[in-house]
């Protein structure tokens, strides 16, 4: 009989995270064998922990918030994609004792984005609010999508410069929040943690263009402030980022597992559970 191996999600806090379910019922919908557990982990025991792991037998590590920079520190090789962001969220052993880290959070949200809501990036103007490392977690998948301009907006307009010189894309430009003035987006990513909060970045009423959408990287059981934000704008599609958390899982339990699950029916069941409508999720 095939033996059960170890994956888990490292993060600080863990407590309210929703991968061990989603793990879980990759594996049952693809009869794989595995145990997926959440361990809290704070940044400065992150390596002692993960070295514990990985030689206790662990086969696959997701790492989230405030683990990502860390984790691509971590890891001995890196995806392209990885590379680019400066931030891992999946680490998975290699045949030869090696650690491979990649970073499935872009292809994450595209594949939610494109696929599960049919929004079509090509030559879109798409504004990214916040310059963290969720910022750079998706950036190279949604240029690659050729949009017609990609805005980064923050407070600290330090921070967005960084990230556009790193990138170094023509389609790339970055300004602080007074600098949207006057501008419409077809597609508003909050990449910020403030609407979990109840607060959101100072946002004019007429930045979302007509027939424009929104989406906010995070989720909770009720629609966030930004989610709100945006079906009070008329938005066609004013999403969580639910669907983006399932599509990421997805990504790296194929990397750990080669075998890709369907998410359609693990995104709508997490839906039902917390009783929003996949329309605004």
């Amino acid at each position: 009989m095939t033996k059960t191996e170890h994956y888990a999600v490292f993060g600080h806090p863990i407590s309210h995270s929703k991968s061990p379910r989603i793990h879980g019922l990759f594996a049952e919908q693809t009869r794989q064998r595995i145990y997926y557990a959440a361990q809290d982990v704070a940044a400065d025991a992150f390596k002692a922990a993960a070295d514990a792991f990985f030689a206790d037998g662990g086969k696959g590590l997701n790492c989230t918030v405030p683990l990502k920079e860390l984790a691509w520190q971590y890891a001995g090789r890196l995806s392209e994609r990885a590379r680019k962001s400066k931030a891992v969220n999946t680490l998975a052993l290699q045949a030869d004792g090696g650690i491979w880290g990649d970073n499935t959070d872009g292809i994450g949200l595209l594949n939610d984005l494109t696929l599960n809501h049919g929004i079509n990036l090509l030559d879109s103007r798409i504004l990214i609010l916040g310059a963290g490392g969720a910022t750079r977690g998706i950036l190279a998948p949604l240029l690659e999508q050729h949009p017609a301009c990609i805005a980064i907006a923050n407070r600290t307009l330090e921070k967005a410069e960084t990230i556009v010189n790193e990138f170094a894309d023509a389609k790339l430009s970055c300004c602080d929040y007074a600098g949207l003035a006057g501008r419409q987006f077809d597609l508003i990513v909050n990449a910020t943690s403030a609407s979990l909060g109840g607060q959101l970045p100072p946002l004019t009423d007429d930045l979302l263009a007509a027939s424009g959408c929104c989406y906010d990287l995070a989720y909770g059981n009720q629609a966030t402030t930004f989610v709100r934000w945006g079906m009070a704008r008329h938005a066609r599609k004013s999403l969580d980022g639910l669907g983006m958390l399932v599509e990421q899982a997805a990504e790296a339990f194929a990397l750990w597992r080669g075998i890709r699950p369907d998410t359609a029916p693990v995104i709508a069941l997490l839906n039902r559970e917390r009783q929003i409508p996949n329309s605004f999720s």
